[in-house]
């Protein structure tokens, strides 16, 4: 933890957990309460996987997408204190949002490539700000020296549950079982794969919300912000 010349604290937060587990909602409402900037590693990687769909490329294909990256520029852009992902210089809004980009991103993670791609940005954004990171390697590989680290989870029924219910509520005519075997999948996928595996950091403590909502999630990550990060001032 560092004190800026201005006498404000710079310090970082990593959230990691399972797919589903309410990480990006968790950090929005962390970076709210705090008044730091949200770090959307998820939208990240969605650009990646919209590059590869917009190119007719298989995302299973680890070389295809490695071939393809020198091509490409990724920007995140946080004017106005929302991040907006920025490829090519086409801003892309809600069209990384839809279940198939998901699975796109989920598969393109999972090439070293990638990763080592997108490292330094993430990096460089966290140095620059204090800032709220959510992910699947954010405490382990992304910023192994965050002040915090906290590992969401939740039942994979109850992850499942709350996808299906976004996703319905969007318009999507998709099942609970399609939710809720991509789930597992990815589960699957993400704690098996020899890049970066989904685990919890050695420091990281570890929060289950199978029975929490939104609300009394944030109240205990907060406590637990606060006993890591004793000066960080909480907005009223």
């Amino acid at each position: 933890m560092t004190v800026l010349p201005d006498g404000k604290l710079h310090f970082n937060i990593a959230i990691d957990g399972p797919s589903g587990a309410g990480k990006s909602t968790l950090a929005k409402m962390i970076a709210a309460s705090l008044g730091i900037p949200y770090v959307d590693t998820g939208a990240i990687y969605r650009t990646v996987g919209y590059a590869v769909r917009e190119r007719g490329i298989d995302p299973d294909d680890g070389e295809a997408v490695a071939s393809m990256l020198p091509s490409v520029r990724i920007e995140a852009d946080f004017t106005g204190g929302a991040q907006q992902m920025i490829l090519d210089g086409r801003p892309l809004g809600e069209l990384i949002r839809n279940h198939e980009i998901s699975s796109y991103a989920s598969k393109v993670s999972a090439h070293p490539a990638v990763r080592g791609f997108l490292l330094e940005m993430q990096r460089d954004i966290a140095r620059r700000n204090s800032v709220v990171m959510d992910g699947r390697d954010i405490g382990t590989v992304i910023l192994p020296g965050a002040e915090v680290k906290i590992f969401l989870s939740a039942g994979d029924e109850c992850r499942a549950r709350r996808r299906f219910d976004e996703l319905r509520a969007s318009g999507s005519d998709i099942t609970f079982d399609k939710v809720l075997s991509d789930i597992r999948e990815r589960d699957r996928r993400d704690s098996s794969r020899d890049t970066a595996p989904l685990r919890p950091a050695d420091d990281a403590v570890l929060l289950d919300n199978t029975l929490l909502d939104a609300d009394a999630t944030l109240r205990a990550a907060l406590g637990i912000i606060r006993q890591k990060v004793p000066g960080a001032a909480v907005k009223s």
